[in-house]
Parts: structure tokens; sequence; C-alpha cells
């Protein structure tokens, strides 16, 4: 990543506890989290071998309480390595750059360890380390190599949410699913996520966007190099945290960026799958162009200077627009239909 490196305590390589033959390790980032991040640290399951804390410059106690619990670690249990450092290794950024950009600290340093598998956890306790195998299974199993969770797979993991947060998630997930090409996936937003070393060596950790919308866009970049994904089902867990995201520009922001990246991933596609850029292409501009026409005939006809039968030309080119541009949707999603594997 760009900037200059952050601090950090170790550099030691993991001991190897292994699960089920994969050494694993888990990124917790973490921006003012003081309370929160000690105990998420502390509950990570034990057949983890690294723990990388990233501290994203937080402006409370949360580097503090890392340093804290990574030395009380290194001390005590049989999570310590036998060079006497533990395996929480504490990360801090030199300045604030967004959640995104703390994950992919963690995973450049899991790549420079050889880590097979890495997971996410963030550092305010939303994720159940109980859930932690259920993520790492699919990829151990090679059916998938990303693995995410899925809270929208029931009721009653729908009640546990505030119905603003459902309505962002739900509208989040139908504009994720257009643009990453992962059609069978829901609850994007869900940054509970395991990765293979193989996906993570294919991507441009660089090239990623730094802040909430990270986890849409490694799932476009994903699609892009063929990875399969599972959706695995989990419950919703909320406790006294609060938030970071503020809805009202978020969700404008990540459409843009979501845009942009349907845009780079069709352009980017193998040349031997159906047309789908050229339909959506087509679509777009048809529907534009339509639209625009019909609000110009329209305007000039409240004003007299134009019959409202002329209206019709730019209203059947919006429509020629919106089948191709649903043509082009409807190619896509059969062209990576079997990319979810969907884990209950």
């Amino acid at each position: 990543m760009d900037g200059d490196r952050p601090e950090e305590s170790s550099r030691n390589p993991p001991r190897s506890l292994m699960y089920r033959d994969h050494t694993v390790a888990v990124v917790v980032p973490a921006y003012d989290e003081e309370g929160f991040v000690g105990e998420v640290l502390d509950t990570v399951p034990g057949f983890v071998d690294r723990i990388y804390a990233v501290d994203d410059r937080s402006t409370d106690g949360t580097w503090a309480e890392i340093e804290r619990h990574a030395g009380r670690r290194a001390l005590a249990g049989p999570a310590s390595s036998a060079d006497g450092e533990g395996r929480i290794v504490s990360i801090r950024h030199d300045r604030n750059r967004g959640v995104g950009a703390a994950i992919a600290t963690g995973y450049e340093r899991a790549l420079e360890e050889g880590i097979d598998v890495v997971a996410v956890m963030a550092g305010d306790g939303q994720m159940d380390p109980e859930h932690l195998d259920r993520l790492l299974d699919p990829i151990v199993e090679d059916r998938a190599g990303y693995a995410k969770g899925n809270r929208l797979g029931g009721r009653t993991d729908l009640r546990e949410m505030s119905g603003w947060r459902l309505f962002g998630n739900a509208l989040l997930t139908g504009l994720t699913r257009v643009a990453s090409g992962y059609w069978g996936m829901a609850d994007p937003q869900n940054g509970y996520t395991a990765i293979s070393r193989a996906a993570l060596e294919d991507l441009a950790l660089d090239d990623l966007y730094e802040g909430y919308g990270f986890t849409n866009d490694v799932l476009v970049a994903l699609n892009a190099r063929g990875v399969q994904v599972a959706d695995v089902a989990m419950p919703a867990r909320y406790g006294e945290e609060e938030s970071g995201i503020v809805y009202r520009s978020f969700v404008p922001g990540l459409s843009r960026l979501l845009l942009r990246a349907f845009v780079r991933r069709l352009r980017s596609g193998d040349s031997s799958r159906p047309p789908v850029g050229a339909l959506v292409a087509v679509g777009a501009l048809g529907l534009a162009a339509g639209f625009a026409g019909s609000l110009l005939e329209s305007i000039a006809a409240l004003r007299g200077r134009s019959p409202a039968g002329r209206r019709r030309p730019a209203i059947l080119l919006a429509v020629v627009g919106a089948w191709s541009l649903l043509a082009g949707l409807v190619l896509d999603r059969r062209d990576n239909r079997g990319t979810v594997v969907s884990v209950r």
C-alpha cells in the first residue's frame, strides 16, 4: 500500500498451530475501538497461528489496548511462539487511511509470512469467533477461494437489523451483485471474510478502495479473476458498539464506486464471453439519450413549440435501451452461474 511503512511489534514467522493442515491468520482492523478490540484479540480461536491487529491511527486508547493485550499473550499460554513473542502482531498506520487500507496492511503481512488462509474480524466485536471455522472450511476444502458471512439468511437474522440498516444492506446487495457478477451472494457489507493465499496473491491490493467499500471492491476484483465465493449464513451480532458508517454519504459514494467497478470488470472480461459489455453500453446510452430526448420534447411541447407526438422516437429509444441493458444483465448472470457456493 502507499504511504509510510506502519509500525510493527514483531516480524518473526508464526509457529504453526494449523487448522486442518492449513496455517491461519486473522486481520483485526481497528479505529477508535477502545474497550472492544482487546476482547476481540482474546477470543480469537486457539487454532489461529497469527493475529494482525492493525490500528488505523485511532484517536482514543485503541493502540495502547492492542499493545497491552499483545504483550500479555506473548508471555503466557499455548498461543505463544517459541521465541517468546506472542502470535499477536500489532501494527499502527502513520495516518488514518480507512478500514480497507487496514485490512490490506494485514493481508500484505500474511503474504510475507506465507499464511494459507487469512480471515478478517473487525475490532468492534460484531463478528462471532465461534463461526470462524465455518468460513475457513469452504477454503480448506477447495470449494472456494473466498468466503464471506451472510446475515440475511433468515427471518430471525433480519429482525436483528434496524430498518434503515436492512434497507441499505438490501440496496447495496443488489448493486454489488450487478457490479461484481456474484449474483448468488447477499450481504456484501459483511466484513467477516476469509481468503486463500492463492486468491490473495492474485489481488492488486494497491488498487483496491481503502474505505468502507473495500469488501465490495474485493468481490469485483475476485470475479474478474475467476475466484469462487462461498456465502456462509450466520446470525447477526450487535452489541454496544456504534457503526462508523454514515449512510447518507456512504450509499451514494459506494454506488459511484460500484458503477466504475462494473465498467472495469466488463472491460477486463474474456472476449469469448457473451457481448455483455456491448449490450450494457448500448443500453445505458439508449436510456440516457431516450430520457434526455423525451424531456427536451416535453419542455418544447409545454411551450407550444413542438407537438407531443414527436416524443415517440425518444421513448422508443429509451425502450430499446432498457431492453438492451436488461439483456446484458441476463447474459452476465447466466455467464456467472455457479460462482457462488451457499453454505447454510
